[in-house]
């Protein structure tokens, strides 16, 4: 019964954390566009298309979710647990600080400097740890 437990936490942590990673990051970009709008209004494709950017780890929270959902709790439940706390908080910490990488990036545009492309490439960075995260979901 203990170890079933500790799997369906590891559930919940992979499926959680990734989703309030994601709120906190696009927020936290969403709060930029809100101001750089003010400034700049013909920008706010850009600004959308960065704020977006930190809802993927909730979506790799999700994908995990599904894949663990057939799994055998009783046997595997302290393996699950730690799994889904680690990636969970990879998920979480790649979101918020995507979202401020983006965040940084909208506030720049807003401003009149023309860094779409550089702040699409410095966001990718914590992306590449979420994904990672993900991937190693899949072989375990």
């Amino acid at each position: 019964m203990g170890t079933t437990l500790l799997g369906y936490l590891g559930l919940a942590f992979v499926l959680g954390l990734a989703g309030i990673g994601s709120a906190y990051g696009t927020t936290i970009a969403a709060n930029a566009a809100e101001g750089a709008l003010k400034k700049n209004k013909e920008k706010g494709s850009q600004y959308m298309i960065l704020s977006a950017l930190p809802a993927t780890q909730g979506l790799y929270g999700f994908v995990a979710f599904l894949t663990w959902t057939s799994r055998d709790f009783a046997a595997q439940g302290l393996m699950l647990f730690a799994v889904g706390l680690l990636v969970g908080l990879t998920f979480l910490f790649s979101a918020i600080r995507q979202g401020q990488v983006c965040a940084n990036g909208i506030a720049s545009i807003g401003a009149g400097n023309d860094v779409m492309t550089n702040t699409m490439i410095y966001a990718a960075l914590p992306e590449f740890y979420a994904i990672l995260a993900l991937v190693g979901t899949f072989m375990i």
